[in-house]
């Protein structure tokens, strides 16, 4: 593991307090930065380590604390309670994510003209969500989206932005319609996009968790989730080279 920067970092939007975490390289540069929206259980050790294994090839990363607090849900249930929160004002969804960008705007090692969105899960629709909205961002990685949290209409999205979407074949929440809605969607506004799809893998391939969240359609895959790894760091590596 590289010599790494890592500080937790207190924002708020909406009277929400959130303490997201950031690390980096040690440079004398600033650095290619990714913000990085966790899944459903929320800003855990899980998604730190995420945010280091992207730091530790030379980006400057800030992981967002979308549910706020620090907050990690205890199982299924409070899961869907939170996404519903979310979808259900999808305004202060997005305040959420925008103030996330933000705050790692803020940070001095991070180059602002130089930053991508990623992912997982619930984050990775609301990754999507943000560039559907107009969010400054040069591009997106989806890793298991949950495409039916989506939201239709891309007239404000960013047209030179491109998109990298890794689901599973077998993903429930990601079915070959929403495939050709999002992607329809996305030629349409002319934003460049690539599909990763793993045969055989369902939602939440990444995450060992999911195997005790009692779904039927998430179980973890070592497989498509090494594979959706090297897929984000080439695409990031070309999004954000200069």
């Amino acid at each position: 593991m590289s010599d790494l920067i890592e500080r937790d970092v207190e924002y708020s939007t909406a009277g929400v307090a959130m303490t997201g975490y950031f690390c980096a390289p040690r440079a004398d540069h600033r650095l290619p930065g990714v913000v990085l929206l966790h899944d459903a259980f929320g800003l855990t050790a899980e998604a730190r380590t995420a945010a280091v294994r992207l730091a530790d090839e030379g980006r400057a990363v800030f992981a967002a604390d979308v549910w706020g607090g620090r907050r990690s849900p205890g199982g299924g249930a409070e899961i869907r309670e939170l996404i519903g929160s979310m979808t259900a004002d999808r305004g202060a969804w997005m305040a959420r994510v925008a103030a996330a960008h933000a705050a790692a705007g803020r940070q001095p090692e991070l180059d602002t003209d130089r930053v991508a969105t990623l992912g997982y899960c619930v984050g990775a629709s609301a990754a999507l969500e943000y560039l559907r909205v107009g969010g400054r961002t040069r591009g997106v990685v989806s890793i298991h989206a949950g495409l039916d949290l989506l939201s239709p209409g891309w007239e404000a999205s960013t047209r030179d932005a491109r998109v990298l979407v890794c689901s599973g074949s077998e993903d429930p929440m990601a079915t070959p319609a929403q495939w050709q809605a999002l992607k329809s969607a996305l030629t349409e506004r002319g934003i460049g996009w690539e599909l990763d799809l793993y045969g055989g893998a369902k939602h939440a391939f990444t995450d060992p968790r999911s195997d005790s969240l009692g779904m039927p359609g998430a179980a973890y895959d070592a497989y498509a989730a090494e594979r959706s790894r090297g897929s984000a760091d080439r695409f990031l590596d070309e999004l954000l080279a200069q």
